[in-house]
């Protein structure tokens, strides 16, 4: 029986997984997801102390391939945030970075007891058992473990009603850590499996596949890959929030004092908050229904106009991907779209805008695609090359959305709250103001719905990252 075609949406992970060795000592198969297998109990070696890392002009990190710790980009590019956190600590310090890629969580642990690696990087979550092992830097995530179940087969609400069920888990994580306790304390009845063979992400498709009932999950992790299998749930938490952080051996003591100053200085400066907005801070409104129908729209209308959008990004130096999920945030790609304001087509042009974009017949949907193309590239350039990438992209769609005048007042609103103009982190706080009285009354532009654009935003980095995982698929992958 075919799968349904968002099936390939996941298979890019294992692309991820082929990738993950560019760059790394070792050539593992990567896994993913869990934030917690325990290593050996065999005690930590002496770590190599600041001086003597100093010394060798690199820090050498253990991480794993996975999406939210360490991967290769669309740009063949290393990128992921346990990625983009060492590399600023590493660049603080003066010092290059020596990646060693793991499988799993527990031979990251291990390596670290053996004194391969001066840090682990690796989604780690801060437990007693851990702490009485090594040394944590201080927590700069939380994640919640969660129960995830395909909506159309259980729906747990208690830890009472997993009993009976077919749970699968990764073995020795902190998830069958978690089962452990509730089944000592109340639960003597709850039963599951526990695998060392896969990853997360791999249980949280035997879900979907109605292979197993449930499984459990970091927060984190469930968010991300809800979008891909829109019929996973996750009926209620296993955990409170729980903190993640980074591993290092229990005498690292110069090392630990040196990445707590950064720490310090990085959660100052607002490098924590950007990097997780980078990363996660499109994935917070789950709504299923939109998300089941944008991946049916992917096969069944997003093949008549890929090409105009592919020509069309590389006219304007634009991502591919942005400017089709642009497409489909404005009109779901129906070429004849039409608001009750009078913006029209594809790419909803205001009649003006499409006069001066050159764009005759708004119904035309590669008029339209080429005439939006040229409006966010010409919104791009509004900004200042000051501005970093992708806040300069995260800015040019609002000034999209909300007009570029109203961005102009944001921005200065945003530098009289001592705030930064050109940081998507600081602006999506302050768009809201603008329909304040209290501060648009001041601005040259006035009132303007200042949340639409931080949504829309938000709307178009969820879609293009579901549109990417789809374009990277292998063409067999629905057979």
């Amino acid at each position: 029986m075919p799968h349904p075609p968002y099936l390939r949406h996941l298979l890019p992970l294992l692309l991820l997984a082929l990738l993950g060795a560019c760059g790394s000592e070792s050539d593992p198969k990567p896994q993913s997801g869990e934030s917690g297998d325990d290593a050996g109990q065999s005690s930590a070696a002496a770590a190599r102390d600041l001086a003597a890392i100093r010394e060798s002009g690199e820090l050498v990190v253990i991480t794993r391939n996975a999406p939210t710790t360490w991967y290769i980009d669309r740009d063949d590019q290393p990128a992921g945030p346990e990625h983009d956190l060492i590399k600023s600590l590493a660049a603080e310090l003066g010092l290059a970075v020596r990646w060693k890629m793991v499988p799993t969580v527990a031979e990251a642990l291990a390596g670290i007891a053996n004194g391969e690696a001066d840090i682990a990087a690796a989604g780690l979550t801060i437990t007693e058992a851990r702490e009485e092992r090594f040394r944590f830097g201080p927590p700069y995530q939380q994640v919640t473990q969660q129960v995830v179940c395909r909506r159309d087969n259980v729906q747990p609400e208690t830890v009472a009603e997993l009993v009976g069920l077919e749970i699968e888990v990764i073995a020795g994580s902190s998830y069958s850590e978690r089962l452990s306790e509730l089944q000592a304390n109340g639960h003597p009845d709850l039963a599951w499996r526990e695998t060392a063979e896969v990853d997360t992400e791999a249980l949280l498709r035997r879900v979907w596949e109605r292979e197993i009932d449930c499984t459990v999950a970091d927060s984190t992790i469930v968010d991300i890959n809800r979008r891909y299998y829109p019929e996973l749930i996750a009926p209620f938490n296993l955990s409170r929030a729980q903190s993640l952080g980074w591993v290092m051996p229990p005498d690292a003591d110069s090392l630990a004092a040196a990445v707590a100053d950064w720490h310090a200085g990085a959660e100052e400066a607002g490098l924590l908050t950007r990097i997780s907005d980078r990363y996660y801070g499109f994935y917070q409104a789950f709504d299923y229904v939109d998300i089941a129908r944008y991946v049916r729209r992917i096969d069944e209308r997003f093949p008549r106009y890929r090409e105009w959008f592919r020509e069309a990004a590389e006219a304007h130096d634009l991502p591919f991907s942005l400017i089709a999920a642009q497409g489909y945030q404005e009109s779901h790609w129906n070429p004849e779209a039409q608001s009750p304001t009078g913006v029209r087509g594809i790419m909803m042009l205001t009649l003006p805008t499409a006069r001066e974009l050159g764009v005759e017949n708004r119904l035309d949907p590669r008029q339209s695609i080429f005439g939006g193309a040229r409006y966010l590239a010409r919104m791009k350039d509004s900004f200042v090359e000051a501005v970093p990438e992708p806040d300069r992209t995260f800015l040019a769609l609002a000034a999209y959305n909300i007009g570029r005048g109203h961005m102009h007042d944001a921005q200065s609103l945003a530098r009289e709250l001592d705030l930064s103009p050109h940081l998507w982190s600081d602006m999506k706080t302050v768009l809201p103001l603008l329909a304040d009285e209290r501060y648009y009354r001041d601005l040259r532009y006035g009132y303007a719905r200042g949340s639409e654009p931080v949504r829309y935003v938000q709307r178009i980095r969820e879609y293009r990252a579901v549109l990417e995982q789809d374009l990277a698929a292998p063409a067999t992958a629905a057979q």
